[in-house]
């Protein structure tokens, strides 16, 4: 069972691994980008915007309490 195991593991630890060291590198230098920085803020504006009108959709629909 543990050599089964293994192979995943290992692969989702070598993947998040990877995925921190690359997101510190590259954050540090988009994070400094005014026009990244501003296009990002906007991005994420519209995405929240869109999550809550979805919520408060399937909330009527399944007649929970506002």
């Amino acid at each position: 069972m543990m050599n089964a195991l293994m192979g995943p593991t290992a692969r989702i630890a070598l993947r998040y691994g990877a995925g921190a060291l690359f997101g510190l590198a590259v954050g540090k230098e988009l994070a400094s980008d005014p026009d990244v920085v501003a296009v990002v803020s906007a991005v994420l504006s519209v995405v929240i915007g869109v999550a809550t009108e979805r919520v408060y959709k399937l909330a009527k629909r399944n007649g929970w309490k506002l």
